[in-house]
């Protein structure tokens, strides 16, 4: 939408990152029900997704203004093709799988790219986290969904906060996402809950397709 309004791609995604914190608390609040006893992989991911967005905001500053957009769109093409592969990978690990509440190397790994990712760009973050979460981590797709959307929560706080004191922000658009985005993020966690696990993989690998298809064009 910032975009689209005609900011600057930078200004945009930095704009976006600060102002969309109140939305990102709304929803992890939303989802507590399903965060509860989780605890434990939520103290092993942090570490690896701070160090993520803390590398993605050096990245950013140190990149052109335009190189920061190229690789993105086939990132979430990669997370749309890992969720939709879920259930057979997923069959296939099984074995692998000794102890579902501690996550395997691979999802430090993997959740550290992604937070790179995240802090760097930001667009369809989710999806990246979930579609690792649900390869690796034994448990049903709405708790990991809660468990991916915190950690986004976690990478949007650190990066926002090296934006505002590091680079400028349109702090009267931050302010309108601070408002607005609460409310979507509420209303998207009711909705997200009430969808069986086929249809919310369909609808976020739907939105991530469009993600791609969008940054594909522009």
């Amino acid at each position: 939408t910032l975009l689209a309004l005609g900011y600057h791609p930078v200004l945009a995604n930095v704009t976006n990152t600060v102002g969309q914190l109140s939305g990102y608390a709304g929803i992890v609040v939303g989802y507590r029900p399903e965060l509860a006893g989780q605890r434990g992989r939520i103290n092993v991911l942090a570490l690896p997704a701070a160090l993520g967005a803390a590398i993605g905001v050096v990245l950013l500053k140190l990149s052109s203004p335009g190189t920061f957009h190229s690789v993105a769109a086939w990132l979430i093409l990669v997370a749309c093709a890992l969720l939709a592969l879920q259930p057979s990978l997923r069959r296939r690990l099984a074995g692998r799988a000794a102890d579902s509440h501690r996550p395997q190397p691979q999802v430090l790994v993997l959740v550290a790219l992604a937070s790179i990712y995240g802090a760097y760009f930001g667009a369809a973050l989710g999806v990246l986290l979930l579609a690792a979460l649900a390869v690796f981590v034994v448990d049903r797709l709405q708790r990991l969904n809660a468990l991916s959307r915190f950690l986004v929560m976690e990478v949007n706080l650190i990066a926002a906060g090296c934006f505002a004191v590091l680079t400028p922000v349109r702090w009267e658009a931050a302010a309108v996402l601070a408002v607005t985005t609460p409310i979507g993020g509420r209303f998207g966690v009711t909705v997200a809950r009430r969808l069986s696990e086929r249809t919310l993989r369909t609808v976020v690998i739907a939105l991530g397709l469009a993600a791609s298809a969008y940054l594909f064009a522009s």
